[in-house]
């Protein structure tokens, strides 16, 4: 039974996560990001499986409302056959030559039943009675109900014929009551005839299997061929779901029409699919050209040739539309067919000649860039690199300038006002710009830098000496940079998606020539490409920072007041992002305290929020105070559930199947220490004289893997005892294994400070690189023992008038404690536990009194039986102590001992005001 407090406790839910976008740049495992996020998954979320449970709902409600239509008119015609034959087995017997005169004699049964028995078995109904004209039976297919009066015939009896349903004794029926009339027309008699409800729901009955079962195979024929194209659809949408959808389809749109290469795709047909804007351009294509041929589009014969071949190029430089294209073409490998061609402009290049070597080189040059640029998802270190890449070989002073928001992970937005210098590679020392780390700001309208952003495209100074407008903002600063040897300049807005994310800036001097046009062109193919990289590093900056942030939420901020033990905790995230490491320090009943380390198998924000359902659910199981075997085999048990319900192709599911667990529940009264663990490595102990020990503790396989009971190992701490916890981050790296790293870590704690915050940073600053490559959980607790003093114990024999005398004894022990305000309250406390505990438990019976932040009464006895608290009736005698009990204490509960119980009740020892005895009395009795 749980703790139970008068005063609320909210409990936080950890926000849903959010995926990390694929990067060009990040290396993935044996199977890459794209191929996780297109396999097929019969998710919730996916097109498929929303059109499946729409349809296979609709047809569901199609066919019970059909089946139901038919079952409903099954009955009414059921009951309308009824009618009819009563009504024209009542007529008959009703008309027939001598009824009237049946009816007549003084003894007319003896006449008349013999007819009715067979005029009931001729017309098939349940059965006809003949009765006089004041209703009383003269003949009935029931020999027991003649002579007694039929209900509601009063109609008959008044010359009418009716016919009704019937309920009402002896039997509910469908039944028709025909009056017979004399000659003068007047009522003699009156005949009922009538069918059993129990025999018309019968007919129904014989119809209800071949209705279900047509309606059954109704149902599995629509599910089935909804099944298949169900199935045809998540082929087709590769298991996305409607968002994941748009989202892809915006990002293809996007790079498609924002690289500087054209794409076209041709299907095995020789008809376009798809243009982007820069093969359109190239290829002069008309705006209809797509689902055209490529023989319709009057490209030439070189590009007609290439895109109709069935082999792959590479760089095959063809005439279109007065341009020299270098063409890749790939074929796609599909029962369909087809192929993807890019285009590059090459038409200046080739037109000179002289101008070969130089273009080679531009392009070797920019597949360089491509390969240094973006090998990191830092955003100072990609500019780093694109400055490193253009110095010497293109400019020979490189600045990238960034907004204060991109380095911070946010999306950049509003006017552009200034940008913080990231990178500055210069080929000589001595240059007069700003450092790295500067601010700089885009005061003048009129200057190239802003002109580059206002138009997004790259600006061309050939000559400074010249360039007013670059003067007018520093003319100081330009006339130290001409000095120095700069001339020429290209500016290049920094750009991702459309989006401005700084500046690059390339700066020639000295004996460097002046920048011309066809510089320009690398310079923006150069930082186009590292934007892309800057953008990704930034994405993943921001998705960093928000799984960083859900980890910090997700662990204890504050580590909680308590008296047992001296504690100080640490939690490091590796080098590649966090992880599912974690600890929590939970104050249990009676100044315990339990302590919890954890490791989820993985890294990133789907651990992270793994790690918080575990944490959550090991607070859950902790408020029942059980003891740490019991707790981690329900623990075990809720992992097991919980992966059983993901689906196996679900892969943005992290498992809970592998993680670790240590659960330890230290008593200050006692120093008794019980432990249970799941494949989690046990604690360092250390004991006051600095010996360090790895106590051999039972150990179980990790959570969810089941097969094993879980054991609870005892230890015995003296005051001034160390325990250290950890996660096999601390221990074990890829330059040691974990026995060289349990005896680091046994002579870093043997000779650490003198506080468990000291020792924390010992271990942290021996044990650990500057970037660990795994995260890390680590929990330091010196141990206290409660003063004897402040414990108080009395054995009490199991019979009521032991209770007035433990309670003087209590009370005594109060004035000795210096708690005299609190002696009424803790007496009707315990009066009310030790009688429970005497009358409904088992001895031995024990009463303790703990004080320390508060005061703890507990009452123990032999007996698994817990008393729980309800609200008494006005009638009842008892029921109203545990009542009072709940408004004296701050809280109360039960938890379980290994023979018996401990019912616990904490009280503060603020002054705070007392119920009222009465007021209280009062509302226990309403």
């Amino acid at each position: 039974m749980s703790g139970r407090s008068r005063r609320t406790r909210a409990r936080a839910a950890p926000p849903p996560g959010t995926r990390r976008p694929p990067g060009p740049s990040r290396r993935q495992g044996p199977r890459s990001a794209l191929g996780r996020r297109f396999s097929p998954s019969l998710s919730v979320r996916t097109l498929a499986a929303q059109v499946f449970l729409l349809q296979a709902l609709i047809v569901l409600v199609l066919v019970a409302v059909a089946a139901a239509a038919l079952v409903v008119q099954g009955r009414y015609d059921a009951e309308r056959d009824a009618r009819e034959r009563s009504l024209a087995a009542a007529e008959a017997f009703a008309h027939a030559p001598g009824t009237e005169l049946a009816v007549s004699p003084q003894k007319p049964t003896a006449a008349l039943q013999a007819s009715v028995e067979q005029a009931g078995k001729a017309a098939g109904v349940d059965f006809i009675s003949v009765l006089d004209r004041h209703g009383v039976r003269l003949a009935d297919s029931d020999p027991a109900l003649i002579g007694k009066k039929a209900q509601g015939v009063g109609r008959a009896a008044a010359g009418e014929t009716f016919t009704e349903s019937f309920r009402g004794k002896p039997s509910g029926a469908v039944r028709s009551v025909v009056p017979v009339l004399d000659a003068s027309r007047r009522v003699t008699g009156m005949v009922s005839a009538g069918i059993r409800y129990a025999n018309v729901a019968g007919v129904l009955d014989q119809q209800l299997p071949m209705l279900f079962g047509a309606a059954a195979g109704a149902l599995l024929v629509a599910t089935g061929g909804t099944a298949l194209v169900s199935r045809r659809l998540l082929r087709q949408t590769h298991g996305l779901g409607p968002a994941e959808m748009t989202r892809m389809y915006e990002h293809q749109d996007a790079v498609l029409h924002a690289v500087r290469e054209g794409v076209l795709i041709i299907d095995g047909d020789g008809c376009v699919l798809l243009a982007n804007d820069e093969a359109r351009r190239l290829l002069d294509l008309p705006p209809d050209a797509d689902r055209r041929r490529v023989t319709d589009l009057g490209l030439g014969p070189g590009p007609t040739h290439l895109l109709l071949s069935d082999e792959a190029a590479t760089d095959e430089v063809v005439h279109a539309g007065g341009r020299l294209l270098a063409v890749n073409t790939r074929i796609i490998a599909s029962s369909a067919g087809g192929l993807v061609a890019t285009f590059r402009d090459t038409t200046e290049l080739r037109a000179l000649t002289g101008q070969a070597e130089l273009a080679r080189g531009r392009l070797s040059f920019l597949y360089e860039a491509g390969m240094r640029i973006g090998t990191t998802l830092d955003m100072r270190r990609t500019a780093e690199e694109l400055a490193e890449v253009a110095v010497p070989r293109m400019a020979d002073i490189v600045t990238v300038e960034l907004l204060d928001l991109v380095l911070r992970g946010e999306e950049p937005t509003g006017a552009v006002r200034q940008m913080r210098r990231t990178a500055l590679v210069a080929a000589r020392p001595g240059h007069p710009l700003q450092p790295v780390g500067d601010l700089i700001r885009f005061v003048m309208s009129d200057t190239p830098m802003t002109a580059a952003l206002r138009r997004g495209t790259a600006v061309l100074v050939p000559d400074l000496h010249t360039a007013q407008d670059w003067r007018a903002q520093d003319p100081e600063g330009a006339l130290e940079a001409l000095d120095y040897g700069i001339h020429s300049l290209i500016t290049v807005p920094l750009r991702a998606r459309g989006v401005v994310l700084g500046m690059v800036n390339f700066w020639r001097g000295a004996d460097s020539p002046r920048f011309e046009a066809e510089d320009v062109a690398v310079a923006e193919e150069l930082v186009a490409r590292a934007a892309v990289a800057i953008d990704n590093a930034r994405r993943y900056s921001r998705e960093h920072a928000m799984a960083v942030s859900l980890q910090r939420n997700l662990l204890p901020r504050n580590l909680p007041e308590q008296d047992a033990l001296e504690i100080a905790s640490r939690y490091l995230s590796a080098q590649s992002g966090v992880g599912g490491d974690w600890f929590d320090v939970i104050p249990l009943p009676g100044f315990r305290i339990a302590l919890v380390v954890g490791d989820i198998v993985g890294h990133g924000l789907q651990a992270a929020v793994t790690m918080g359902r575990l944490r959550t659910a090991v607070l859950n199981f902790s408020s029942l105070d059980l003891p740490p075997d019991e707790l981690l085999g329900h623990l075990d048990e809720m992992v097991t559930r919980l992966d059983n319900q993901t689906a196996p192709t679900d892969e943005d599911r992290a498992p809970l199947t592998g993680a670790t667990c240590l659960y330890a529940i230290y008593d200050p009264v006692n120093g008794h220490c019980a432990l249970a663990r799941a494949g989690h490595l046990a604690p360092a102990v250390v004991d006051p004289e600095g010996n360090v020990t790895f106590p051999d503790l039972p150990l179980a396989p990790p959570l969810g893997v089941g097969g094993h009971p879980f054991a609870t190992g005892e230890l015995e701490l003296a005051q001034g005892s160390w325990l250290v916890l950890f996660t096999d981050g601390l221990i074990e790296n890829s330059g040691r294994d974990i026995d060289e790293g349990l005896e680091l870590l046994r002579s870093t704690v043997a000779h650490s400070g003198a506080t468990p915050e000291e020792t924390c940073r010992a271990v942290v600053e021996t044990m650990l690189p500057e970037h660990p490559g795994d995260d890390v959980a680590l929990l330091v607790a010196r141990t206290r023992l409660l003063d004897p003093s402040r414990v108080a114990t009395w054995d009490v024999p199991s019979e009521p008038t032991a209770v007035s005398r433990t309670r003087q004894e209590v009370s005594r022990r109060l004035v000795e404690w210096g708690l005299e305000d609190k002696t009424f309250a803790t007496e009707l406390i315990l009066s009310e536990l030790l009688t429970n505990a005497i009358r409904y438990g088992a001895p031995p019976v024990r009463v303790r009194l703990l004080l320390g932040a508060t005061l703890v009464c507990e009452v123990s006895d032999g007996s698994n039986t817990s008393p729980r608290l309800r609200r008494a009736a006005g009638t009842d005698e008892g029921g109203r102590g545990l009542f009072l009990v709940s408004q004296f204490a701050t809280s109360w509960g039960t938890r379980y001992a290994a023979q018996g119980k401990v019912i616990w009740a904490e009280q503060t020892l603020d002054a705070t005001a007392e119920p009222d005895v009465l007021a209280l009395f009062d509302e226990a009795a309403l």
